[in-house]
């Protein structure tokens, strides 16, 4: 509509809506294409980095089979451990080497993920992923060594000595074992990422220390909760020596975001 057509019309009539162009249109669809590629060349780059540190984990499986071992009581150590089924043995060998490969790829795997979002972040936002991203790896390999070397032998022998007066003999299954040793220490090292959490909130404005400070009793039981689902046994010594870390990594985190 020209501007004589609008003072014919009058002054305060309505624009008609103006129609996306097809230049518009064919930009938001390349935009869309280059998006949808550049996914799939990380996904791919991922998979490929994921399938290399597995195939090298095969090599080593036997020996992690051992250290995944080293935990339990004496006695099921010498009378080790059983399979049930034909393809048990082999699978849980495959998840170890899986679980392995996970591991040693998380850092080329979370290289992708940051470098398929960079282009949304700000600079700053840019800054603190590559200061949290060696963090958040020491942090999970501390929660993975906490769990293996403290909650994993108390909980083990609490579980395998309770034989209702000698009246059971545990003959456990690989397959059960590992599930059971690698839920703990990957719960545990995920519960380690608390301190980065609460640092991370608190630098995007969703919280503040003083309110983390008034949370501090709601904290308490909520890491006792979470010590309860992490830990399977019903022994409060266990819980408490899961619930008390949890505790003191929540003011930990305070105390990084009063410095920080």
């Amino acid at each position: 509509m020209s501007f004589l057509d609008r003072v014919r019309v009058g002054p305060l009539a309505p624009l008609p809506p103006e129609e996306p162009s097809e230049e518009v249109e064919e930009e938001l669809q390349l935009t869309l294409v280059e998006h949808l590629a550049e996914l799939r060349g990380r996904i791919l780059a991922s998979v490929t980095g994921l399938v290399l540190t597995t195939i090298v984990s095969f090599v080593f499986t036997p020996w992690l089979v051992r250290v995944l071992l080293a935990p339990a009581p004496a006695s099921l150590r010498e009378r080790g451990l059983i399979f049930t089924d034909p393809t048990e043995a082999f699978f849980t060998y495959f998840q170890i080497a899986l679980y392995a490969g996970v591991g040693l790829a998380s850092p080329w795997l979370l290289f992708q993920i940051g470098r398929f979002v960079f282009p949304a972040l700000t600079r700053r936002e840019k800054a603190m992923f590559w200061r949290f991203l060696p963090l958040s790896f020491i942090c999970f390999c501390a929660g993975v060594t906490f769990g293996y070397t403290i909650t994993l032998p108390f909980a083990l022998q609490y579980l395998l000595d309770f034989t209702i007066g000698g009246l059971l003999t545990p003959y456990i299954t690989i397959g059960n074992y590992m599930g059971f040793v690698t839920a703990i220490v990957f719960w545990m090292g995920i519960a380690f990422q608390t301190p980065l959490i609460v640092l991370f909130l608190t630098k995007i404005n969703v919280v503040t220390v003083p309110q983390l400070v008034t949370f501090r009793k709601y904290a308490v039981l909520g890491a006792f909760v979470i010590a309860a689902l992490i830990t399977p046994t019903p022994d409060p010594l266990n819980q408490a020596l899961v619930a008390i870390p949890l505790w003191v990594l929540y003011e930990t985190g305070i105390v990084l975001a009063r410095i920080f």
